[in-house]
């Protein structure tokens, strides 16, 4: 069969590792690229400030998305994330973008991240049947009645989102044995510590038998635009996964992975929801060029000399209010009985 089903995990941690070759500021051309087909979200969770609604929500053109993959591809980009800070189910062209990206340019890898809400067994075993290698939910909440008080959607729509993860396998399995292409099956959490951990862990059985892998992250501050949000403590910066967490300077993200939103901009943040990251605008300016802007490399200098003050990436470590970068895995604390995190790709 084609397509990798191995452990996500492994990727993850080759992303977010930042070898000598990439602590540059002019490193190689990234081997994972996130883009965003909409900026849009159907939930307005509390820790993401997708919700504050900083700047334009929209879809991306697709003659745009069309050119800057095959630009990107050309330059040696390998994975391609189909999703970056919107929800890309919303989209009614997910599969053809997914189609495109595998057939016309033939990305090696290619995966997708969802809450899961949209992501029903006919929309699933259409992008399946696209190709898709990857294919991972975020699942955050304990119960409906967390769900709906932390996404402001209704409850009814949590155990929706548990139906759509064990009949993605079954679609998978379908799509499999009719095309002999396995697309991989993931799960997210962020860890929690006390009576909420435990919580947690209960639902997370649930899904267990249903995907090829879950894994806990860190409770991210969004670029200082949620920290302490409800009263968590969140990580500085991102730093990767729990079981493989990286110092929050250099942060790899800056050196590793691209990140391009909706309308056409290339991003140094994983988490800007702001505009602030802006490094080139790449509707004008060629990939490689943008990469390697004067703007990118400047900012590319503070990471590696590990001072960020006076940076954009200032308020993401939290020398602001003096907070110090947390570089364990260290759980997220919760205040109240019930508060969650966030999904994070």
């Amino acid at each position: 069969m084609t397509g990798k089903t191995a452990r996500i995990t492994e990727r993850i941690d080759r992303i977010t590792l930042l070898t000598e070759d990439y602590k540059s500021p002019t490193p190689p051309v990234p081997k994972s690229v996130k883009i965003e087909l909409t900026a849009r979200c159907d939930f307005q969770c509390f820790f993401c400030a997708s919700h504050m609604r900083l700047r334009d929500k929209s879809d991306m053109p697709w003659p745009f998305f069309t050119r800057i993959v095959r630009e990107m591809r050309d330059a040696g980009v390998e994975e391609l994330g189909v999703f970056y800070l919107g929800e890309s189910f919303l989209v009614p062209w997910l599969a053809e973008a997914i189609r495109y990206a595998k057939q016309e340019c033939g990305y090696p890898y290619v995966f997708l991240t969802t809450n899961g809400r949209l992501a029903s067994a006919e929309r699933v075993r259409e992008c399946m049947a696209a190709r898709l290698d990857s294919l991972k939910f975020s699942f955050n909440f304990a119960d409906a009645g967390q769900f709906s008080e932390v996404t402001g959607v209704k409850a009814k729509e949590y155990p929706r989102i548990v139906e759509h993860i064990k009949a993605a396998r079954v679609a998978r399995d379908e799509v499999a044995r009719l095309t002999g292409h396995r697309c991989g099956l993931y799960a997210s959490s962020i860890l929690y510590d006390g009576e909420q951990q435990e919580r947690m862990k209960q639902a997370v059985e649930e899904i267990l038998p249903h995907v090829d892998e879950h894994y806990y992250l860190p409770l991210y501050g969004q670029a200082g635009l949620t920290s302490g949000a409800k009263g968590t403590r969140p990580t500085a910066g991102n730093q990767g996964r729990i079981g493989a967490l990286r110092k929050p300077l250099p942060c790899w993200s800056l050196f590793t992975e691209g990140h391009i939103t909706y309308d056409g901009r290339l991003s140094a943040c994983c988490f800007d929801h702001d505009g602030r990251f802006d490094m080139g605008d790449l509707n004008s300016t060629p990939f490689v060029e943008a990469w390697h802007s004067a703007k990118f490399q400047a900012l590319r200098k503070a990471n590696l000399a590990e001072n960020v003050i006076g940076t954009i990436c200032e308020k993401c470590i939290a020398y602001d209010d003096g907070a110090q970068a947390e570089t364990t895995s260290r759980p997220a604390t919760f205040h109240r009985t019930r508060v969650a995190a966030p999904t994070s790709g």
